[in-house]
């Protein structure tokens, strides 16, 4: 079976992604996301009940992106100049007892506290995870391996808002703060059978300089990454404080409706980024973004919300793989770690700044406010993508000529 199913990849001329370690890694990444996401909707009512208000959550929410932030240029040079292993499963650790930490907090200020702990293991584990998975995908196929790879995280996206704000419902915080940190152990578990030597044996060791915290040929789509996740720093903060106020049911299926679609996506995104490249992914799946949050900051039914989270979670779901892919495209290979770092930098302070600044935005304007300013942000990263494309030919046909 297995010798047929090579023989089939060499006549396709495709080369295998699915080996053993990307499996794991993946699987790592679905337990590690599912503890992160049942946390995701919880953590603003969480902060309700210690009496925190709408500005306090916004800044519980954007701390967290801001240390992982500060963290990931040090988990990218580490990744080149200790290893991919020692990083991933360090940061796996942090996180697994910062979640935990959560169930015996009684205050605002220590929940702050450990939030910026957390966001060190996070920043520390994605940064890893996400190079892994880049070194362990065929290039001529990374546009369709990161796709794939995502999916992970989109399961656990699939079912965590909704576990999490079920068990918020149910049981005690204190319980579901436990089986979130269990859940994260469960990732560490099976990350020590990643076999990272094979892996790191493809890039050499190389000194980063000393004043290096990017990598430069990374920078436009992770610049391009900042405007998207800035919307979702007021979705995973607000949204379920906004159907409350709204007297909308079913922020559970909003989740759902989102992974699902997001999953659907996964399946022609990075196959059209692998033949047409970004123009035809990024456009698209921004103005799909921007239409969900119109319809956001309308609200008028369950019925809107779900249409705006299936909008939502096919252009997200088109658009994070892509820059992702795009990222690594022009780094060296021993500046894989740093393109990624890069990225998700940027992906955690579009995720911070938006979550402190709507925040801001929802105590002087209302909740409605955040999504029509959020689709604002997504309107102008279009104009800053039609600039990056243009600079871009331009230099190309200068090189041809």
């Amino acid at each position: 079976m297995g010798n047929s199913s090579q023989l089939q990849n060499k006549r396709q001329g495709k080369p295998k992604i699915w080996t053993r370690d990307f499996i794991l890694i993946c699987m790592t990444n679905l337990f590690l996301f599912m503890g992160f996401q049942m946390t995701l909707p919880t953590l603003p009512l969480f902060v309700e009940k210690l009496g925190g208000s709408d500005q306090l959550i916004g800044f519980v929410i954007g701390i967290f992106t801001l240390s992982a932030l500060v963290l990931r240029p040090i988990a990218g040079h580490a990744l080149e100049s200790k290893g991919r292993g020692i990083v991933y499963m360090i940061g796996l650790a942090i996180f697994v007892i910062s979640v935990g930490s959560y169930a015996f907090v009684g205050s605002i200020f220590l929940l702050f506290v450990m939030r910026v702990v957390q966001g060190v293991g996070w920043g520390m584990s994605t940064t890893a995870s996400g190079t892994i998975a880049t070194d362990l995908i065929p290039p001529s196929r990374r546009g369709e391996g990161m796709g794939f790879f995502g999916l992970s995280g989109n399961l656990a996206l699939a079912f965590g808002p909704s576990l999490g704000l079920f068990l918020a419902g149910t049981t005690t915080f204190k319980t579901l703060f436990l089986i979130c940190a269990g859940i994260g152990m469960a990732s560490l578990l099976l990350s020590s059978r990643i076999n990272y030597v094979k892996v790191e044996k493809q890039e050499p060791k190389v000194a980063p300089a000393r004043f290096d915290v990017f990598e430069k040929t990374a920078l436009k789509p992770a610049i391009l990454m900042f405007f998207v996740t800035s919307t979702f720093g007021g979705i995973a903060s607000f949204l379920p404080l906004y159907a409350q106020q709204k007297h909308i049911e079913g922020i559970e299926l909003y989740f759902f409706v989102y992974a699902f679609f997001l999953l659907i996506s996964r399946l022609f995104a990075g196959k059209i980024y692998d033949r047409k490249g970004h123009l035809y992914i990024y456009l698209p799946g921004a103005a799909l973004i921007t239409a969900a949050m119109l319809l956001l900051s309308w609200l008028p039914s369950m019925t809107i919300m779900l249409v705006a989270a299936g909008l939502y979670g096919l252009g997200f779901g088109s658009v994070q793989p892509a820059l992702q892919a795009w990222s690594v495209e022009k780094a060296a290979p021993h500046r894989k770690g740093m393109a990624n770092a890069t990225l998700f930098s940027f992906f955690d302070l579009g995720v911070g700044v938006g979550a402190m600044f709507f925040g801001q935005l929802a105590h002087f304007f209302g909740y409605g406010s955040i999504y029509l300013v959020a689709a604002g942000f997504v309107a102008v990263s279009m104009i800053v993508y039609l600039l990056f494309w243009s600079t871009d030919r331009k230099a190309a046909r200068e090189v041809s000529s």
